[in-house]
């Protein structure tokens, strides 16, 4: 298959197709999603719908795309990079977990998974438009920490990468096979203390040094 991007067209109604999309997919997921129904939410015909995304995975790989983009701005804006790393990590952590433990973060992940032989550039896609971005963000402001002396860090992608999955333990394998349904915030603030403790205490530096270092 080519590329996602070959195969849409853009015009003056592209917009309010995905929105429509959206609801429903959020609604119904994907499998129930209705191309009806979808064009109802739309206000257009199936026609015009069609014109634009011939087939529906690539519709919502456009609906996923867009949430992914705006998770990650909103989490690199979380991003002061003048600030202390547990602040830091902390703000990044409850963004993250926010989007991934949302209903839309969990049916992009498995709608990824189910269709990763059939349909791969949407998992690509899917990556490129949220995760890479917020790693590349993490990465720039763990090299800012380590010049100002506050983390010691020689593998920045790896630690990155470390404290993403440090922030999925525990309740993320639980809703990946149905163990449970939701998480509370409590539960969420746990899981986000541990990592962070657990990141900063691989990669910190003895807060009493740098006190006495300044």
């Amino acid at each position: 298959m080519a590329t996602a991007q070959v195969q849409i067209r853009k015009g003056r109604k592209f917009d309010q197709v995905v929105d429509g999309a959206r609801e429903i997919f959020l609604r119904d997921g994907f499998e129930g999603a209705s191309v009806d129904d979808i064009a109802r939410a739309a206000g257009v015909s199936k026609a015009t719908l069609y014109s634009y995304f011939p087939d529906k995975r690539l519709l919502f790989m456009e609906v996923a795309t867009r949430q992914c983009k705006e998770q990650a701005r909103k989490s690199i804006d979380s991003i002061d990079s003048a600030n202390p790393p547990r602040d830091v990590l902390t703000r990044v952590a409850h963004q993250f977990l926010g989007f991934l433990y949302s209903d839309m973060g969990q049916r992009i992940f498995r709608i990824c998974v189910a269709e990763a032989d059939r349909f791969p550039q949407l998992g690509r896609e899917f990556y490129h438009s949220g995760p890479m971005i917020m790693r590349s963000a993490m990465v720039d402001y763990l090299r800012q920490a380590v010049d100002r002396g506050e983390l010691r860090i020689h593998n920045f992608d790896l630690a990155a990468d470390q404290f993403a999955e440090l922030c999925k333990a525990d309740l993320w394998p639980k809703l990946v096979f149905g163990i449970i349904q939701t998480v509370s915030d409590e539960e969420k603030a746990r899981v986000i203390e541990g990592a962070v403790t657990t990141f900063l205490s691989r990669y910190g530096v003895d807060e009493a040094a740098l006190t006495q270092a300044s």
